[in-house]
C-alpha cells in the first residue's frame, strides 16, 4: 500500500496541556516541529490487501467467545503505544516510520492512519511508548525522542520532537547494526524509562563483554525520562524484545530471544520474570534456559544466574507482551500475560506467529507454560502474517499488530 498525501487544511486550535505535560521549549537544543498534521500521509484503509487480511483471519482460532477483525492497515506495524486518553493508537517499524492510528467511532468504524511527524527523520522506530502525561517516547536505533501531548497531534501546530538520548547516544556508534535493534520501551511504576537493548551477535564475543555490560547491551536499561540517571537495570540478555510491568507486585517481565543454530528444538526461548535491579540471566554462557553455549561452555559462569520464568518453544521468536488489565475478557485472563511469537526463520519446520497466554498464581509466578491463544497464520510452514506485539484497548479488548501483512487487528470477547 502506498501512503496518500491529503489535500484539506485542518482548522488548528491550541488547547490545554494535559495535566503533568509542559509545553516543549522551541529554544531546547535539538528540538524539531513536527509540522502541520493536516499535510502528513495516510493510508487507505479498503481494497484487495484489506478483503485479504480479512480473508485471513477468517482462519484464526480463538477460545469460544472470543473474535478477530481487522482494526487497521498499518504498513509495517510493529511495537504498539496505546494513547492515555484513548483517542490514538501510535505503532512503531522496522524502516523509518511511526503511525498515528485515530479511532473516529470508538472502535465501530473506519480509523485515520496516518504518518506521525514525517518531517522528524527516524531511523528502525520500533520502539513506541506512553507516560501517563501523554508524553510519547520513540525509542530508534541509537537516539530516543520524546513528543509531548502527541494526542494532540492534529490539533496543535506548536508540537516538537524533543531529543531524550540524542543521536548515537544510546549505545556507541560503532555498535550500531541493523541485528537485534528493534528497541521497546516502557514506563515503569517508578515513572523512568525502560528500554531493551540487544546484542548484535548471534553469540557475543568475549572482547566485547566489558563494554557491552557498560552500556547495558544486551539487558535493560533505566533512566528518567529527561534522560538523566542512566543505568543498566539487568544484563545477561540475548535480544529482550517485549517487556511489560505487572501492576500487582511491580515486577518487569521480559521476552529474550536465543541463540540460533544450536538445532531446531534448543535453546529455549526465554520469558524472564525481574524483580529488582542488577540481577544477570545468563547469557552468552546460556543460550537460552540451562542450555550452554559452545562459545562459552568452558568457562565458569558469573554466580547467582538467573534462569527463565518460563521457557518458550525455541526459535518462535517471542516479541510483544502486555499484561491484561481489563475487564472485558473472562475472569481467568485477567492479571495473565498476552504475549507474541512472530514465527521463526530458520527452523526445519517453522514454529510460532500466534499470540500466546501466560497465566499467573496469586504469588505473581507463572503458574505454567504459556499457551496458545490465537493461531492460524502458521499455515503448514506458510506464513498468513506475523503477530508482532499486543496492547490494550480502552474497553479492555487486544490489539495485536502484523508486520507481514501491515496491520492492526483486534480481538474482542463477547461470548457468543
Amino acid at each position: 500500500m502506498r501512503p496518500h498525501w491529503t489535500a484539506s487544511v485542518a482548522l488548528l486550535a491550541v488547547l490545554a496541556w494535559p495535566l503533568g505535560v509542559h509545553a516543549a521549549d522551541d529554544a531546547k537544543p535539538g528540538a524539531i516541529r513536527i509540522g502541520n498534521a493536516a499535510d502528513w500521509p495516510t493510508v487507505p484503509q479498503t481494497g484487495a490487501e484489506a478483503e485479504q487480511a480479512k480473508t485471513t483471519l477468517a482462519r484464526i482460532k480463538l477460545p469460544a467467545g472470543f473474535h478477530i477483525a481487522l482494526y487497521a492497515l498499518v504498513p509495517g506495524a510493529r511495537h504498539i503505544a496505546v494513547g492515555p486518553q484513548g483517542k490514538v493508537t501510535f505503532v512503531g517499524t522496522r524502516q523509518s516510520k511511526v503511525w498515528a492510528v485515530t479511532d473516529r467511532a470508538n472502535g465501530g468504524g473506519s480509523r485515520d492512519v496516518k504518518e506521525f511527524a514525517p518531517t522528524v527523520s527516524k531511523k528502525v522506530p520500533n520502539g513506541v511508548c506512553f507516560a501517563k502525561d501523554g508524553t510519547l517516547y520513540v525509542a530508534e536505533v541509537n537516539r530516543v525522542l520524546a513528543f509531548a501531548d502527541a494526542e494532540a497531534f492534529d490539533k496543535r501546530a506548536d508540537l516538537v520532537a524533543s531529543p531524550v538520548v540524542k543521536q548515537s547516544e544510546l549505545i556507541p556508534k560503532a555498535e550500531e547494526s541493523f541485528n537485534h535493534a528493534t528497541r521497546v520501551c516502557r514506563i515503569g511504576p517508578d515513572n523512568k524509562l525502560y528500554i531493551q537493548l540487544g546484542q548484535p551477535y548471534n553469540v557475543a564475543p568475549k572482547q566485547k563483554l566489558d563494554t557491552y555490560r557498560k552500556w547495558g547491551i544486551g539487558g535493560i536499561v533505566r533512566m528518567d525520562r529527561d534522560g538523566s540517571h542512566r543505568e543498566v537495570y539487568a544484563t545477561g540478555m540475548r535480544n529482550p524484545v517485549g517487556m511489560d510491568f505487572n501492576p500487582k507486585d511491580g515486577s518487569l517481565w521480559s521476552n529474550d530471544n536465543q541463540v540460533d543454530r544450536m538445532g531446531d528444538d534448543q535453546p529455549p526461548g526465554e520469558m524472564n520474570r525481574i524483580t529488582e535491579i542488577g540481577h544477570d540471566y545468563g547469557f552468552p554462557w546460556y543460550g537460552g534456559g540451562h542450555t550452554r553455549t559452545n562459545e562459552y561452555r568452558n568457562d565458569t559462569p558469573p554466580p547467582n544466574l538467573i534462569f527463565p520464568e518460563v521457557e518458550q518453544v525455541a526459535h518462535a521468536a517471542d516479541l510483544g507482551l502486555a499484561f491484561y488489565t481489563g475487564t472485558m475478557f473472562p475472569q481467568k485472563y485477567r492479571g495473565a500475560i498476552f504475549s507474541t511469537q512472530h514465527g521463526s526463520w530458520n527452523r526445519t519446520v517453522p514454529v510460532g506467529a500466534r499470540v500466546m497466554v501466560t497465566f499467573l498464581k496469586e504469588n505473581g509466578r507463572a503458574a505454567g507454560k504459556s499457551e496458545p491463544f490465537a493461531e492460524g497464520w502458521n499455515n503448514h510452514g506458510q506464513y498468513l502474517g506475523r503477530p508482532v506485539d499486543v496492547a490494550q484497548l480502552p474497553d479492555g479488548s487486544l490489539l495485536v499488530s502484523d508486520d507481514q501483512v501491515g496491520a492492526l487487528y483486534r480481538i474482542w470477547y463477547d461470548g457468543k
